[in-house]
């Protein structure tokens, strides 16, 4: 849905106008030199879009820090983890690891 959303021609590539809406509505706007070398990390350095598989591959690869950024932006990092509201429950030895 990410992916779609910032492909803003529907050509299947996010290009450099797509990137740089995507980080300033993250709050992190960048220049073109900034958003032209984080293409070329995304990528490789092959190409000037972003594909669908690169894509994936910075979100869930080892630069997860953008997929963090976008789920905090979405304000569901910490949907799977609600806390508990009021008193821990009392515990007794039995309980206890």
């Amino acid at each position: 849905e990410k992916y779609m959303e910032f492909d803003l021609n529907n050509q299947g590539e996010i290009d450099l106008m797509s990137v740089k809406r995507m980080m300033e509505k993250m709050g992190a706007p960048k220049t073109h030199l900034e958003l032209k070398k984080m293409i070329s990390e995304v990528t490789g350095g092959v190409s000037e879009t972003i594909s669908y598989q690169d894509f994936v591959n910075m979100m869930l690869g080892k630069r997860s820090a953008v997929l963090k950024l976008v789920m905090m932006f979405e304000g569901k990092a910490n949907e799977s983890n609600p806390k508990p509201s009021g008193p821990p429950p009392e515990r007794d030895i039995a309980s206890l690891p």
